[in-house]
């Protein structure tokens, strides 16, 4: 696929079933983050902070790090508000889409691997949430990443949708798991964003532990 095709990804509908439903799909997942073509913004349109790719993963069960990469495809990029609304309308919403699918938009430039060097000394804010709940909470999660409002500068690497059964997750990363006041703030601006109670636990993973884990046990990581 070439770097022009990808750059307009994201006003490409007729592809996005396949992807979702099919065993193949023509789009690349050997894609080079790094040098990707810049995405012009036009005239009149609200520019983002940053730029970001939305990836997708379908995988039949949990996943495991020996093959996850293979599972991820980049199918959109948006670097202004427009642009991401003309890529959210066009999405499947997460309770449409089967067990064991994830969407994952990201900074441009991270891939949503626990080893990408952005992700690696980080971690992530995971929330349970049931099916009648997640289309809404991964749109809000979404448009406050887009929108800044985490407040923590640089930290902020991207947002996971993860379906399953019963429940859904949904998780924001960021870099760096050690700086405790960027983690309570994205924990704290999470409770604010989806109105969780105080009372209702959030679980917090460091991303080289469940590394650690998959290495250790040789199989899926159960998250």
């Amino acid at each position: 696929m070439s770097m022009e095709k990808v750059a307009n990804k994201q006003y490409e509908t007729k592809n996005w079933p396949d992807i979702v439903d099919s065993d193949d799909s023509d789009v690349d997942n050997e894609i080079d983050v790094d040098n990707l073509p810049p995405l012009e913004v036009g005239p009149g349109e609200n520019r983002l902070q940053h730029t970001y790719c939305l990836w997708f993963s379908r995988k039949e069960t949990q996943r495991a790090a020996a093959d996850y990469s293979k599972s991820l495809h980049m199918v959109g990029r948006c670097a202004s508000v427009q642009q991401w609304w003309s890529l959210y309308s066009h999405l499947i919403r997460p309770t449409a889409l089967k067990p064991y699918r994830e969407l994952l938009l990201f900074k441009q430039g991270i891939v949503p691997m626990w080893e990408d060097p952005a992700n690696s000394k980080g971690g992530q804010w995971l929330i349970r949430l049931r099916k009648n709940k997640v289309d809404r909470a991964w749109e809000n999660v979404c448009m406050a990443m887009l929108g800044e409002q985490f407040l923590v500068g640089d930290e902020i690497c991207g947002v996971v949708l993860q379906t399953k059964y019963p429940e859904d997750s949904l998780a924001v990363w960021h870099r760096t798991a050690t700086d405790m006041t960027s983690t309570t703030r994205i924990r704290d601006t999470l409770r604010r964003i989806l109105n969780i109670p105080l009372t209702t636990a959030m679980e917090y993973k460091i991303h080289c532990d469940s590394l650690k884990y998959v290495s250790n046990n040789k199989g899926p990581l159960k998250s």
